[in-house]
């Protein structure tokens, strides 16, 4: 039985990432080292681990950067965290958007590249929800 489920991020600067992750989105520490931080999001059980990418806990062939990874985190209100976001000068790769499927979102990059998507649910476009029921 799975007691708890996180992503573990390889990247080259682990303190400057979590402390993005800290500042962007409210994660708090459980444990830190220079080598090892893991994150909780705030009033969740939600949480995000981050190593260094050589660190010799890392199989030889799994030592690299992650990358071609993209984190979905599900908010209040995208369009106040898009702006959020952007006067704080994180890099936003996607600005924000209508789905016809039923979400707003953009899609920020971390320091490491990491793609985030940050997702409102909202109803989706009713010509759209009829053409999938046919």
């Amino acid at each position: 039985m799975i007691s708890a489920y996180y992503p573990l991020l390889q990247v080259a600067d682990v303190a400057a990432t979590a402390r993005f992750y800290r500042d962007t989105f409210g994660f708090t520490p459980v444990f830190e080292s220079d080598w090892y931080m893991h994150l909780r999001a705030p009033d969740s059980p939600h949480e995000l681990a981050i190593i260094a990418w050589d660190h010799e806990t890392i199989p030889a062939e799994g030592r690299r950067p992650t990358s071609g990874l993209i984190l979905s985190f599900e908010v209040a209100d995208a369009a106040a965290d898009a702006e959020r976001l952007a006067q704080a000068g994180v890099v936003i790769v996607q600005p924000l958007r209508d789905e016809v499927f039923g979400q707003r979102h953009f899609i920020a990059a971390d320091p490491n590249g990491i793609l985030l998507d940050v997702i409102t649910p909202i109803d989706p476009d009713p010509e759209w929800l009829a053409a999938q029921a046919q």
